[in-house]
């Protein structure tokens, strides 16, 4: 999900349990704020979950020691007096943003010096790389709070369950090779070297237990001479906080590739089960029919349909037949739990 603060019209609303308090919808999300802080159609920045926020950020909004992280300055999804909190509402003063005229739409991410939190990465998913620029997939997952409206009710969809893991990509490509890589690497063109001193290596292990299904799944689908991707959750024990039952990392199966990056295409959910199927767990289907908010709202929340007694991550839902948006590209969204956001202990390795 691309990492931005932008500036919004806000619509004010009653908090169900505080006097004192009242709800900002703003950007698709909801953040609990003081009563009468703002009024509806005011304008303010969406500060988002995972959101590092400066000192001079922290002290204008009276946020001193009350943020997440060891320094206090992550902004995480809480729950206050039973309502989630998915945020931080900056407001607009006079049209200006630190003395600086902006507008409803306006990119202001810099210009409230927020950066994206990046949670250390375990020794078990580090690694020598490689450059495989032009070779990896862009991969991201737009929050369906972000863009509600762009599924019409009745068009045919399949819902998914997101599992706590890390992303992981098992790739070939006719000049590079093997690609092995993860969520963060990929984006930067990288991939893992495939040597000894990678053994060890989550993503370089989980290829080494699936090379096989993956040779079979790319002559199925690319043959020889073209490029293929198959792309998944590695999750288990030692992976992150939510391990469903798995005593070792294990993989599913969620999407694939055919062709080159940025001109291939990627398998529908049916062509997905038929080619794969056998060959590699898929990630648990949860419905398949004419999309409807209530439930997708249903799905999001409840415990993994996997092993393991915890709260389930959400759902990913995505349409039947491929498409794309003009907004955001391929249409594939993600609803998130809010017992998930709001546990205790959680990690967030990529």
């Amino acid at each position: 999900m691309a990492f931005e603060s932008r500036v919004y019209a806000l619509r004010i609303e009653q908090h169900p349990n505080a006097d004192r308090l009242e709800l900002a919808a703003i950007g698709g999300f909801r953040c609990v704020i003081g009563k009468g802080s703002f009024a509806d159609g005011d304008l303010a920045a969406y500060i988002p979950e995972a959101a590092v926020c400066p000192d001079w950020l922290i002290a204008e909004l009276g946020l001193e020691g009350k943020l997440a992280g060891s320094k206090k300055n992550r902004v995480k999804a809480v729950k206050l007096r039973g309502s989630l909190s998915q945020g931080l509402v900056y407001p607009v003063r006079d049209g200006t943003i630190r003395g600086r005229p902006v507008a409803e739409g306006d990119d202001v991410t810099e210009l409230l010096e927020l950066v994206k939190y990046e949670p250390p990465i375990p020794v078990s998913m580090q690694g020598e790389v490689r450059a495989a620029h032009g070779a990896t997939l862009k991969y991201d997952i737009e929050d369906f709070k972000k863009y509600p409206e762009e599924f019409t009710g009745g068009e045919p969809v399949v819902i998914t369950e997101k599992l706590h893991g890390t992303w992981c990509c098992l790739g070939w490509h006719p000049e590079h090779g093997a690609i092995v890589t993860s969520k963060g690497m990929s984006d930067k063109g990288l991939a893992l070297k495939l040597n000894e001193a990678n053994e060890g290596n989550l993503y370089v292990r989980t290829w080494g237990a699936h090379r096989e299904a993956f040779e079979s799944a790319r002559a199925r689908l690319a043959g020889d001479g073209r490029a293929c991707y198959v792309v998944g959750e590695v999750y288990g024990r030692g992976v992150q906080d939510l391990h469903y039952g798995k005593p070792n990392p294990d993989f599913a199966v969620f999407d694939a590739y055919v062709g080159e990056p940025g001109r291939g295409r990627y398998l529908n959910p049916d062509e997905l089960a038929e080619s794969l199927g056998d060959l590699f767990p898929l990630v648990p289907v949860l419905y398949r029919g004419p999309f409807s908010l209530a439930k997708l709202q249903e799905l999001t929340d409840g415990a993994t349909t996997l092993g393991g007694a915890h709260v389930r991550e959400g759902v990913v839902v995505r349409p039947a037949a491929e498409r794309a948006s003009h907004e955001f590209g391929r249409v594939i969204l993600k609803s998130v739990s809010a017992k998930y956001l709001t546990r205790r202990g959680g990690t967030e390795f990529n």
